[in-house]
């Protein structure tokens, strides 16, 4: 087997290697294709540092299609430099501490994100919601906690 150290970072063969190795939330982050926009945000609001930490962390994460449903240029307003902290707390909605697998999830729980912002649980025919936002499963092993996927960005 090629090391990775010899890889580029582009190529599918360090993707797979990353995969398999898995750890943490920012490197589920970093190859999972239906989170491209979500991996430029944890990036560019520095986000990356804390879901890579020891946590343990639940991190509602927002699909590519939770984003498209932004208001048109409200990405790209996000990710410029002067924006970092707004982009950082948009995320930090999204963020709880603690592990909460999927299955832990129940009608009428309420969680704290790390930004202080209460978020309501429901169930809604068979369907997981925080407030209005379904949330659904995504089953990964990660070392410091867990992640759903969110369908909506959470404002």
């Amino acid at each position: 087997m090629v090391s990775k150290d010899y890889l580029p970072a582009n190529s599918s063969s360090f993707a797979a290697i990353k995969k398999s190795n898995m750890s943490n939330i920012t490197q589920v982050i970093n190859v999972d294709k239906s989170m491209r926009t979500l991996k430029k945000t944890v990036h560019a609001s520095d986000l990356d540092q804390l879901l890579s930490s020891t946590g343990p962390f639940t991190f509602f994460a927002p699909s590519d299609l939770a984003f498209e449903k932004l208001e048109k240029g409200k990405v790209e307003q996000l990710l410029e430099p002067q924006n970092r902290a707004k982009l950082a707390d948009l995320l930090n909605n999204h963020i709880v501490n603690g592990k909460i697998l999927f299955s832990e999830l129940k009608d009428g729980q309420k969680l704290t994100s790390i930004n202080g912002k209460e978020l309501l649980v429901s169930e809604k025919d068979g369907n997981i919601l925080i407030g209005s936002i379904k949330i659904l499963p995504r089953d990964a092993k990660i070392s410091n906690g867990a992640m759903h996927l969110s369908d909506t960005v959470m404002v």
